[in-house]
């Protein structure tokens, strides 16, 4: 005969009664290898640094143009012997740029921009293989946490797209009368760039907290601040691409000085491009090829992006975290030095080393802007015993 349970007896098959608290749902599901694939992803934003550094010196060494193929598997090579060094130098001499600009120029010259290119297409097939390797590593080992799957797809697609757009931009330059890319082509080649180095980071920035504790501190999400650090996150974004087209068109070199364009506010002539014929092209052209109007849009486009990053500083000094206040302040700092550095890059008439330091001191504000918004969105609490709540 079953003897009766008392009334405040567990209800059970007579297990042991549980000590302690007992995870919730959400910590028992399976989470997959965050912290792997979070130093993964670290790997691959070193390597996306390095890709826009290196890119940007293949640009300012006028060495893009080099390799007229596109080889994406055969072209890991470089050539080998005499005979196909010669054959890659008779490709770029039948291209503009050699016969316009660098008639003359010698096989050992021609074989320092060519590695310059070359580099910059390995360290693409380089990071196209850290991509692949990781991402088929952590799924078959099923240790993808849910739901990001299709994210890390996505990084990877993009990557793909990054290098047909790169073909796109160097096609550009092979025919007709140029002796550069496009410099919209440029842009949209550099702003992709920069969108998987944000998706990257915006992705390590999440893997760096569980899911639980992100849950939890997007309750106390401060709505306004991050509302304002994404406008800031796109007008950093546009002043980028308006970089590029500077950068496409030699508009830094156009201009040596500051805060004036050659004495004038407004420079002479932005409205002029010459079709090569006698005649000029339609205005619009003007706003991507004419040197002064490029660079003037994009000095004001910079003033306007400090004074806005001035706004959202003021309110993100208010917010009630210290680790948030923190990310603004370090925003703050980071526009201060890319704009000097954007002074001294036309100063020095885009010396080298000043504008490749202006381009990565851009992505190191590019990241400190997503980390911002990521602790706006994300706020991590204060300590009350410690005295930072």
């Amino acid at each position: 005969m079953a003897s009766k349970r008392r009334i405040f007896e567990e209800v059970g098959a007579g297990g042991a009664v549980p000590v302690g608290p007992v995870g919730g749902g959400i910590d028992a599901r399976p989470r997959g290898a965050r912290a792997g694939i979070r130093v993964w992803l670290m790997a691959l934003f070193l390597l996306v640094v390095a890709m826009i550094m290196v890119g940007g010196l293949t640009r300012l060494t006028d060495s893009g143009l080099s390799i007229t193929e596109w080889k994406p598997v055969t072209g890991a090579l470089p050539p080998m012997t005499a005979e196909a060094w010669a054959a890659e130098f008779d490709k770029y001499r039948a291209i503009p740029e050699y016969q316009l600009q660098n008639k003359g120029m010698s096989l050992e010259d021609f074989k320092v921009i060519y590695w310059w290119e070359w580099g910059h297409r390995q360290l693409g097939r380089v990071i196209g293989i850290v991509w692949l390797v990781g991402f088929l590593g952590f799924a078959v080992a099923r240790r993808i946490p849910p739901g990001w799957t299709g994210r890390l797809l996505l990084l990877g697609a993009l990557g793909g797209a990054q290098g047909a757009i790169g073909w796109w931009m160097v096609s550009s330059g092979l025919s007709g009368s140029r002796v550069d890319v496009a410099s919209y082509r440029l842009a949209t080649h550099l702003g992709l760039a920069f969108i998987i180095l944000g998706f990257i980071a915006w992705h390590v920035l999440l893997l760096g907290r569980s899911e639980a504790e992100l849950m939890t501190a997007r309750r106390g999400r401060e709505a306004k601040l991050f509302g304002m650090s994404t406008g800031l996150m796109h007008f950093a974004f546009l002043q980028i691409l308006l970089g590029a087209l500077v950068a496409g068109i030699d508009a830094g070199r156009a201009y040596p000085t500051w805060p004036l364009m050659n004495g004038q506010f407004f420079p002479a002539d932005a409205f002029y491009v010459p079709d090569g014929a006698g005649g000029t092209l339609p205005v619009w052209h003007a706003f991507f090829e004419n040197p002064g109007l490029v660079q003037f849009i994009h000095r004001m486009s910079g003033y306007l992006l400090f004074a806005f990053g001035i706004v959202v500083w003021l309110r993100g000094r208010r917010s009630p975290h210290p680790a948030t206040r923190a990310a603004f302040h370090a925003v703050l700092a980071g526009m201060v030095l890319q704009m000097v550095l954007g002074i001294a890059t036309v100063l020095t008439v885009a010396h080298v080393h000043v504008a490749i330091t202006h381009q990565i001191s851009a992505v190191l504000l590019w990241v400190l802007i997503l980390r911002a918004r990521h602790l706006a969105g994300y706020p991590v609490a204060g300590s009350i015993r410690a005295g930072t709540a």
